[in-house]
């Protein structure tokens, strides 16, 4: 089963489409699916049902600072370079579906939606994959 399947899998068994999208790399990144089950819990549906920055695009992020930080609260040496990988995982997320806000590619306020939750999720996916190698 390929990440995007995996997590299309979870969010229809009812994860979020954060937790779809970080816990599909769970076994990847060494860190347990419970964990990042909770870690993404309140980013989904655009940051808690606000419906602002899309939370699978939030669970790729969340995925940069797991995969890329040094875990030194005392020595923070990552920051830079996990912000690198944070603006590339938006960047080609935008650039793909000209938008980063849940209800703008939900199509809220125009009636036009511009990617599904679905998709959205296959995206964030396919964008981490290749971003975080």
């Amino acid at each position: 089963m390929t990440k995007q399947e995996k997590a299309i899998e979870l969010h229809d068994r009812g994860c979020n489409c954060a937790q779809a999208v970080a816990c599909a790399f769970a076994e990847e990144i060494g860190v347990p699916e419970e964990t990042l089950f909770a870690a993404a819990e309140g980013f989904g549906l655009g940051m808690g049902g606000m419906e602002a920055t899309c939370g699978a695009v939030s669970g790729a992020v969340m995925l940069a600072g797991f995969k890329n930080s040094c875990a030194d609260p005392k020595n923070p040496k990552t920051k830079a370079a996990t912000y690198q990988l944070t603006r590339e995982i938006t960047r080609q997320f935008a650039e793909k579906n000209h938008a980063l806000v849940c209800k703008e590619l939900k199509g809220v306020e125009t009636g036009v939606v511009l990617r599904s939750c679905p998709d959205c999720i296959r995206d964030a996916v396919a964008i981490a994959e290749k971003v975080l190698q």
